[in-house]
């Protein structure tokens, strides 16, 4: 289970580092605290162009709150895991708008 949500947590990054560049180059000057993690993440398909578009997705579908409780998840899959794992009305409420955002992400910059 760990293994699948340390996916899940950087396969935002990964499905969007495979298709061509032109949609991600159109948000490659989009910022916040999604494109920051992203950047920052360690991952080789991490640039400016794919955590921007990825960032682009999270404005769309994330409040400034959600995008900072997500941030992390960029480097923590663990913590990303005890989220989804969680039984709070809160956790569950989080975890389907993150994953309604990882959908936008992967629609938007593939």
């Amino acid at each position: 289970m760990g293994k699948f949500l340390a996916i899940l947590a950087c396969g935002i990054l990964v499905a969007c580092g495979g298709g061509g560049t032109e949609p991600a180059t159109r948000f490659a000057t989009a910022s916040g605290p999604i494109k920051t993690a992203c950047v920052n993440s360690g991952r080789s398909a991490a640039n400016r162009q794919i955590c921007g578009c990825i960032q682009a997705a999270a404005d769309q579908t994330l409040s400034g709150a959600d995008q900072r409780r997500g941030a992390p998840f960029f480097r923590d899959a663990a913590l990303a895991h005890s989220v989804r794992l969680s039984d709070t009305e809160r956790d569950d409420a989080f975890w389907a708008r993150w994953s309604r955002f990882g959908s936008t992400a992967r629609d938007l910059c593939s």
